[in-house]
């Protein structure tokens, strides 16, 4: 089991894990991982410059035997309850990021939701949200 981390870099392997579980991290989700780390209140404090060591740190584990199983745990681990919907949040906008949620992503979704012991409305209520706010108007489909 790798050893504890800080709560926000938990949140960075949250969103990096997400953008790689299709084996494809495009420019969208790497955009709206950095946009997130430099804006959103929860990374208050947080040096941006440790974004690149920490998803690098996220992916060794990902290589590594039950790679998954263990940054499920160290989330789970790491993350105080009262920011379990956050990470959901975080993985549902870098899923919506590129506009095509893959099954994959869906199903890490699902591991993410079961693991943090998300009820069903909460999820529904991110999920919603996400959708609203990356809609596009009908003549840019």
């Amino acid at each position: 089991m790798p050893q504890l981390i800080q709560p926000q870099t938990a949140l960075i392997y949250v969103m990096v894990t997400m953008s790689a579980v299709d084996r494809v991290m495009d420019d969208a989700e790497i955009m709206e991982i950095g946009n997130m780390v430099r804006y959103l209140p929860v990374f208050k404090g947080y040096n941006p410059e440790m974004m690149i060591p920490a998803a690098q740190q996220c992916a060794d584990i990902l290589d590594s035997d039950d790679g998954l199983n263990n940054i499920l745990e160290l989330i789970s681990g790491t993350l105080p309850e009262s920011l379990h919907d956050t990470a959901y949040a975080l993985a549902v906008e870098v899923a919506s990021a590129n506009l095509n949620v893959k099954q994959e992503e869906l199903r890490f979704l699902q591991l993410l939701r079961d693991r943090l012991h998300l009820d069903k409305l909460t999820v529904a209520a991110i999920e919603r949200g996400a959708q609203a706010r990356h809609r596009r108007l009908p003549s840019e489909d």
